[in-house]
């Protein structure tokens, strides 16, 4: 064996500087997947809250024209049915953003072990 070579320790050193390199930037990567699961967590948060808010202004609102005595029925109906509008609207853009949101979903850290 030729003499000035490297010896089984010195590469075995080398490969634990490599283990723990990855390591490190394993754990990187799983802080940013926690990020970004917040994130999503936040979003869903922050659409239910708009969904919540724009149906209690509707619903304040049906009821101040149910009240209204000056409207005319026709009024009333045609209010109504802007009503309908809206609240299809807004449940048609809940449901795209859910979706959406849903669909950035992130491995499981069982799967991220798994790379």
């Amino acid at each position: 064996m030729p003499m000035g070579g490297p010896s089984e320790r010195e590469y075995s050193e080398k490969l634990n500087r490599i283990t723990e390199g990855i390591n490190k930037r394993a754990k990187s990567i799983r802080r940013d997947f926690e990020k970004l699961e917040k994130m999503k967590v936040n979003a869903l948060k922050k659409t239910e809250d708009i969904r919540s808010s724009a149906d209690r202004d509707i619903d304040k609102i049906e009821k101040e024209i149910i009240k209204s005595e000056d409207l005319a029925p026709e009024s009333k109906q045609r209010l109504y049915s802007e009503i309908l509008l809206l609240k299809d609207r807004l449940r048609e853009q809940y449901s795209l953003l859910r979706t959406r949101i849903s669909e950035t979903m992130i491995p499981t850290m069982t799967e991220q072990a798994n790379y």
